[in-house]
């Protein structure tokens, strides 16, 4: 008889030590714990390094935050209205090649709907300029 003593095991009640899979009952629950598994020590906290100074990329070109006056004039110049212009975020890095942009935004000035002169060298015209209008979000003016 083939497979014997397993047969009268089982016939006997007595089954293998065998522990249970993932698929069969065990008499002895198990029950998550309410204890951490693990207690994190506290790490002492590092001191705040100071914040580094802004220092422009030299592939960056400069930006120049224009005034009310300014910014009407090269509308009327180009002919054309502020909603039709490229925009330009407020939060964005290149604003900060300009000096009096960070003197603007420590007074709190609202620079949304100024424009902004980006001069940029070409090979054929020397210099391009280009003009953008500050948001301050992607949704809204």
């Amino acid at each position: 008889m083939v497979g014997g003593s397993n047969d009268r095991r089982r016939n006997a009640g007595v089954g293998p030590r065998v522990p249970p899979g993932p698929f069969r009952s065990s008499e002895v629950t198990v029950t998550p714990s309410t204890s951490p598994r693990s207690r994190k020590r506290a790490t002492p906290a590092k001191p705040a390094a100071p914040p580094r100074p802004f220092v422009a990329h030299h592939l960056a070109p400069p930006h120049e935050v224009l005034s009310e006056s300014e910014s009407k004039k090269v509308l009327e110049e180009l002919a054309t209205s502020s909603e039709r212009l490229p925009r330009i975020l407020a939060s964005d890095p290149g604003l900060r090649t300009d000096p009096k942009f960070a003197a603007m935004k420590e007074s709190g000035e609202n620079l949304a709907g100024r424009l902004v002169r980006i001069r940029r060298p070409s090979a054929t015209a020397g210099e391009a300029i280009a003009y953008r209008l500050i948001v301050q979000s992607v949704g809204g003016e």
